[in-house]
């Protein structure tokens, strides 16, 4: 399992939020960031989306500490203007959002995004894998 892998949002939120049944795949996957088996990427904005995701489950200053810690574990990935425009101008993508993960996984030179939304990255100039497909490489 060698390489680089950006992990899109909703795996961090299985992790965080111990959604099953896929808690214990995205779990691993993470540490294997952790362990630095793994070179790992979030995009910044995913830190955004999630802040306010978990405002149900956990208190700001929570929040706050769990996403910093992320950002300890993970490299974080930016969006710029260049991302922003590719992302805007590229209309095979049905989800914005999901193609803002894929310029910032092009951007670290990923070599897979590590989603459960593969099918929203059919088009993605990186392969978009489910971790238990990530965790069989």
């Amino acid at each position: 399992m060698a390489g680089k892998i950006l992990i899109d949002t909703n795996v961090l939120l299985d992790y965080l939020l111990e959604r099953e049944p896929f808690f214990e795949d995205a779990k691993k996957v993470i540490m294997l960031c952790t362990e630095g088996n793994t070179k790992g990427c979030i995009a910044a904005h995913s830190i955004s989306n999630m802040f306010f995701i978990l405002r149900k489950d956990y208190t700001a200053k929570e929040r706050r500490e769990i996403l910093s810690s992320l950002c300890t574990i993970f490299d974080v990935e930016g969006i710029d203007k260049a991302k922003l425009l590719s992302g805007l101008a590229n209309e095979d993508f049905s989800d914005f959002e999901d193609c803002l993960q894929m310029e910032c996984a092009k951007s670290y030179g990923a070599d897979y995004i590590v989603t459960r939304n593969v099918p929203d990255y059919s088009i993605s100039d990186i392969k978009a894998i489910l971790p238990s497909e990530y965790l069989g490489l």
